[in-house]
């Protein structure tokens, strides 16, 4: 090709501006009262509903036996614990909706909010029924520190859901970045308030180490 039609359509491509690619569409919110709206919402609904029922199959009481209006029960080794609607493994279960949303947000990047947000408060209510199962009641027991668990109130489970929910809606507004950071920053303040996260939690409950059990006994 001759030097001069090389320059050319070099003048030509430098003249010409270039496409960018388009960045991606966040997914659009489904309209008010259609099917898509409806569902997660009758789906939450479900859950809140079928959750206390199972449980109350299951055996599991509506509040403690203390009968104490108390919202809060602060200590770990008392037998109120996980009897009221808050307690400190609450924490725990507000880094469960956080890490819900990452895991969803990856998954499904395109499903609407609402709709994630009925998932993870499904898995969490689907946990709390698997947790007051006796076999896992007995493996708190055996494995971890919880020795005189008995399983949770009905409204403490509840209570956790809600802590779920909450930390999925607190993930959306921080990001990735700052909900990593806060999953950090909860594990290490539980670590030095009660000895136990969800980190120990779960690896307890799996594979129970004793030095780690013992120095968690030290209160």
């Amino acid at each position: 090709m001759p030097t001069e039609q090389r320059l050319e359509n070099m003048k030509q491509e430098v003249a010409t501006p270039r496409l960018s690619t388009p960045a991606p569409r966040p997914p659009t919110p489904p309209a008010p009262w259609s099917a898509a709206w409806l569902a997660p919402w009758l789906l939450l609904g479900t859950c809140m509903v079928l959750v206390p029922c199972v449980l109350r199959q299951q055996g599991r009481t509506w509040w403690c036996a203390c009968g104490r209006p108390t919202l809060w029960e602060g200590n770990i080794w008392s037998s109120h614990c996980s009897q009221h609607f808050l307690d400190p493994y609450s924490f725990s279960h507000v880094l469960h909706g956080v890490m819900f949303f990452l895991a969803l947000a990856w998954v499904a990047p395109r499903l609407p909010l609402i709709g994630r947000l009925a998932l993870a408060v499904c898995l969490e209510g689907g946990w709390e029924v698997l947790e007051n199962t006796r076999f896992i009641i007995e493996r708190y027991r055996e494995g971890t520190i919880a020795l005189g668990y008995e399983g949770d109130s009905i409204l403490n489970s509840l209570g956790d859901i809600g802590c779920c929910a909450l930390g999925f809606l607190v993930a959306g507004r921080l990001g990735t970045r700052r909900s990593l950071l806060l999953i950090l920053v909860v594990e290490l303040a539980m670590l030095l308030w009660i000895r136990d996260n969800l980190t120990l939690n779960v690896i307890m409950l799996i594979c129970p180490i004793d030095a780690i059990r013992q120095w968690q006994m030290v209160h």
